[in-house]
């Protein structure tokens, strides 16, 4: 088994509290499903929309990150699947692509 990161791209905004919950019950459910299933390795953490970029050799810092919101990376979690074809798989289950959002998998590379 290998790790893979999911990063979960898009922010969805909610008309009602209630329908943010209900969405929020769906993640819930999808990570017990992949814990259950031995293949969450890191539940992760969702990210703030605030933040800092730095860039280049003169380490100039901007705020960020400034993307599209289908493009911002809104949290992550870890998975241990056979390959990157079974995270791929594992990825559909995310609530995530029901609103329009994006799911990129990466392997994880040991040192």
């Amino acid at each position: 088994m290998s790790e893979f990161t999911f990063l979960f791209r898009g922010r969805q905004n909610f008309e009602s509290p209630q329908e943010a919950q209900k969405h929020m019950q769906q993640w819930m459910a999808w990570f017990e499903e992949l814990g259950a299933a031995g293949h969450l390795k890191e539940p992760g953490h969702p990210l703030e929309a605030r933040g800092k970029v730095v860039r280049g050799s003169q380490k100039l810092v901007t705020d960020g990150p400034y993307a599209e919101a289908k493009d911002v990376v809104g949290g992550y979690i870890v998975v241990e699947a056979r390959d990157l074809a079974h995270a791929a798989e594992l990825s559909k289950g995310c609530p995530i692509l029901g609103v329009g959002g994006s799911v990129e998998i990466r392997p994880i590379q040991t040192l």
